[in-house]
C-alpha cells in the first residue's frame, strides 16, 4: 500500500506543529508543495518562508527562522539575545528528509543580531550568517539582523508606464554607477560612505539633469571586500548596510521612478567567496557549490560556482532574482559573467575540466537554469528586461527559450566596444587603413538584441581611462570623445556609459575614493558633459534612434568609399522617410569642406547637433547654418547634399 504523504504531514502538524514547553517552538511556515518546488528547482518565492519571519504564534509575537542545511547534524540559533550562546535555541530538522531546519523563537525582535550555529560532518562546527536575511552588520561584523521590508511605494506612475519605458523600442541611455565611489563624504577615506538618502539627493538630480534613461548599480547586495566591487556576495537577499537599512535602497530607486528614470541591478548568481560566515561549506559540505573543483572553483576570481544541477540551489537563485524585482520594483537585471556560466572549460586549460554527457563543454544545468530564471522574469513582471554580460559567440542569447535561445532581453556587445576602443586609440593617420575595425558590427550586429557598453571594466587595471584611450593633444583628445559619444549614441542598440566618463575623467576608476568632479571647473570637461547630455536629448527626441534599434531597416550605410578621409556616413530610419536622421562622422582633424553625399529619400536641411559646437568646447569654426540640398531625380527621391565637416567631429542632420 502507498505512503498517504498528506496524512503523514497532517499527523506530523498535529503532533508537533507548536510545542511551547521548549525555548524553540516546533512550528512551519513550510507546505508538501513548497518542498516538492523547492527540491523541484520551481520555488521562486523562497524568500516568503525561508530565512527570518516576524509573526504571531499562540497570541505571542516572536520570529520564524528556516534553513536550509542537509549536510548539518544540529542547526542552532545564537546571538545577543541569548548572550551568543550556541546550544539554547536549536532548531528543529524537518520529519521528510528536506535537509531544513526551522522553529519559532517567541519573543524575539525586529533589528536583533543573529547567526546560525551549525555542526556539520565530522563535528565540523560553523557559524554561519542567513542566506535569506535582509539585512546585515556593517562590515567587519558579519551577522545577520531580522528586519522587515515594509515600505511604501509611490512609483505608481512609473510601475503602469514602464512597459513602454523599458521596451526594446525605447530608448535606452544607461549611466552605470558603483555607489560608493561615485561620491563620498570625504574622498580620502575609503571606510565613509554617504548613506543611501545622501545618494539620492544627489545622483538623481544629477541622471535626471544629464538625460539618462535608466541607471545601472553594480552589485549593491551585501559583501563583505570592498576591492571587490560587489562582485563577491555573501548576503543576496539584503542590500548592503554600507549605505543604510534597506529601506534606504527602496527610497534610491523609488525616487529613480518618479523622475521616469528605470533601475538596473548588476546580479551575480555566477560564483561566491569563501568568506566564513558565506555560502561556501554552508553546513560543513558543498552545499550551495559543486563538490567537484572542476566545475565548482573558479580560477579567475579565487571563488566558488554555484551547483546548478540542484534544485534547491537553481530554487535559492531564481528566487532571488524575483525577490529584487518583487520588493524592490527594479526594471532589470544586467547578470554578470554569463560566459562562465555556460561553459564547463571557461578559463581553465586542458585536463581541468570534464566534458558534459554529450561530449561538450556547455555546463547543460546552466544552460537550463539561465532559461528558467529568464522565463520567470518575463512571465512574472511586465516591462522589464534582463541583461547578459556573455562575451563569446554563444548563439541566441537574446533569443527566446522556446526558440531554444536563453531568453534574455538584451546581450552586452563586447566585438563593438573592443573594435571602437581599438579604432578610436589610433592616431588619425592610421585609421583609413582600419575603417573594418569600425564598420565590422553592422556585419553581425543582428545576431542579438546588443547594448553598447562602456563599462567599469574597460577604465581600470592600466586600461586608462575612456579620455586618455584617445591620441592626439589634449584638444585632439576631447574632440575625439565627443566623436566617440557621438558614434556610440548614434550606433543602433542601448548604451551604457561608466560613471566619470561623460566629462572625461582623467584617472582610472578607483573605488576607495570618488570621481574628479573638480575637473568640471574646466571648460573641455564641462564641454564632453554638455556634449553627452545633448546627446541623450537627441536620443529621445529622435524615434529613428531607438524605434528600430534591433530591426534590420532601422539602419543603412550611406557611405563609406572615403576611407582614406575617415568620412562615414549612415542613416538611421524611423517609422516614416521624415523620421530619418543622417549621421557623418569626420575621424581626422581636416575640417572638409563642401563636402558631398548622395542619398535617397529625403532632403536633409538641418543640423541638429555638432559635437565640435562651442557649448561642447569645440572649435565652433565648421558648422552649417544652411546645407545645400539638391534634387537629382525627383522620381527615386535621390538628394545631393553640400556641407561642411568639424574636424574630429560627428553631425546630426534632419
Amino acid at each position: 500500500m502507498p505512503i498517504n504523504i498528506k496524512s503523514l504531514q497532517e499527523q506530523f502538524e498535529k503532533d508537533n506543529f507548536i510545542d511551547t514547553s521548549k525555548p524553540v517552538w516546533n512550528y512551519s511556515l513550510l507546505t508538501t508543495e513548497d518542498i516538492h518546488n523547492f527540491q523541484a528547482g520551481t520555488h521562486y518565492t523562497l524568500y516568503e518562508k525561508f530565512g527570518s519571519h516576524s509573526l504571531q504564534v499562540n497570541g505571542v509575537w516572536g520570529m520564524y527562522f528556516c534553513v536550509w542545511a542537509p549536510s548539518a547534524k544540529f542547526v542552532l540559533v545564537t546571538g545577543n539575545f541569548n548572550d551568543w550562546n550556541k546550544l539554547s535555541h536549536p532548531l528543529q530538522a524537518r520529519w521528510d528528509n528536506s535537509g531544513i531546519w526551522e522553529g519559532f523563537i517567541p519573543g524575539f525582535k525586529l533589528g536583533e543580531v543573529y547567526k546560525y550555529h551549525i555542526v556539520g560532518p565530522n563535528n565540523r562546527v560553523m557559524d554561519k550568517g542567513d542566506p535569506f536575511a535582509n539585512f546585515w552588520e556593517l562590515k567587519p561584523l558579519t551577522a545577520s539582523i531580522t528586519w522587515d521590508l515594509f515600505y511604501e511605494w509611490k512609483d505608481n506612475n512609473w510601475m503602469k508606464k514602464r512597459t513602454a519605458n523599458n521596451a526594446l523600442e525605447a530608448p535606452w541611455s544607461v549611466y552605470e554607477v558603483h555607489l560608493a565611489s561615485w561620491q563620498r563624504p570625504d574622498p580620502d577615506d575609503e571606510h565613509k560612505y554617504l548613506s543611501y538618502d545622501e545618494i539620492r539627493a544627489r545622483l538623481v538630480p544629477y541622471v535626471k539633469e544629464m538625460g539618462f534613461t535608466h541607471v545601472e548599480f553594480m552589485p549593491v547586495a551585501e559583501h563583505p571586500f570592498d576591492g571587490s566591487w560587489g562582485y563577491q556576495i555573501t548576503g543576496y537577499f539584503a542590500p548592503t548596510s554600507r549605505f543604510g537599512d534597506p529601506q534606504g535602497l527602496m527610497r534610491l530607486i523609488d525616487a529613480f521612478h518618479q523622475e521616469d528614470i528605470g533601475v538596473i541591478l548588476d546580479w551575480v548568481p555566477s560564483h561566491f567567496p569563501y568568506d566564513a560566515h558565506g555560502l561556501f561549506m554552508f553546513d560543513g559540505a558543498h552545499t550551495y557549490e559543486y563538490g567537484d573543483m572542476r566545475k565548482g572553483f573558479h580560477p579567475d576570481w579565487n571563488s566558488y560556482i554555484f551547483n546548478y544541477k540542484r534544485g534547491e540551489v537553481k530554487s535559492f537563485l531564481i528566487s532571488n532574482a524575483r525577490f529584487w524585482f518583487d520588493q524592490f520594483h527594479i526594471d532589470g537585471i544586467r547578470v554578470d559573467a554569463v560566459s562562465s556560466m555556460l561553459k564547463l572549460n571557461y578559463s581553465r586549460k586542458e585536463g581541468e575540466w570534464e566534458p558534459n554527457e554529450h561530449g561538450g563543454d556547455g555546463n547543460l544545468e546552466a544552460i537550463e537554469f539561465i532559461r528558467h530564471l529568464n522565463e520567470m522574469v518575463y512571465r512574472d513582471f511586465e516591462g522589464v528586461q534582463t541583461i547578459a554580460e556573455e562575451a563569446t559567440d554563444w548563439p541566441g542569447v537574446s533569443r527566446p527559450t522556446f526558440t531554444n535561445g536563453l531568453g534574455f532581453g538584451m546581450k552586452w556587445m563586447m566585438g563593438w566596444m573592443h573594435d571602437s576602443l581599438d579604432y578610436f586609440k589610433l592616431d588619425p593617420v592610421h585609421r583609413a587603413y582600419h575603417q573594418n575595425q569600425f564598420t565590422f558590427s553592422m556585419m553581425y550586429y543582428y545576431d542579438e538584441n546588443f547594448m553598447l557598453p562602456i563599462s567599469h571594466d574597460e577604465v581600470v587595471h592600466g586600461k586608462s581611462p575612456l579620455l586618455f584611450k584617445m591620441p592626439g593633444d589634449l584638444w585632439q583628445k576631447f574632440a575625439n570623445l565627443r566623436l566617440f559619444f557621438t558614434y556610440m549614441w548614434t550606433h543602433p542598440g542601448g548604451k551604457l556609459l561608466f560613471m566619470g566618463s561623460e566629462f572625461g575623467q582623467t584617472t582610472e576608476w578607483n573605488y576607495k575614493s570618488q570621481l574628479d568632479w573638480f575637473l568640471l571647473e574646466h571648460a573641455s570637461h564641462k564641454g564632453a558633459q554638455s556634449c553627452l547630455k545633448k546627446l541623450n536629448e537627441v536620443l529621445k527626441a529622435e524615434p529613428a534612434l531607438y524605434l528600430k534599434q534591433f530591426r534590420q531597416d532601422g539602419f543603412e550605410w550611406i557611405d563609406l568609399n572615403h576611407r582614406e578621409a575617415c568620412v562615414m556616413v549612415y542613416k538611421r530610419k524611423g517609422e516614416t522617410v521624415a523620421d530619418d536622421v543622417l549621421i557623418i562622422l569626420n575621424a581626422t582633424p581636416e575640417p572638409r569642406y563642401d563636402w558631398v553625399i548622395e542619398t535617397y529619400g529625403k532632403a536633409y536641411t538641418t543640423e541638429i547637433f555638432n559635437s565640435d559646437s562651442r557649448d561642447f568646447d569645440g572649435t565652433g569654426d565648421v558648422f552649417n547654418q544652411t546645407i545645400r540640398c539638391e534634387c537629382l531625380e525627383a522620381d527615386n527621391k535621390k538628394y545631393r547634399i553640400t556641407l561642411n565637416l568639424p574636424p574630429l567631429g560627428g553631425l546630426i542632420l534632419k
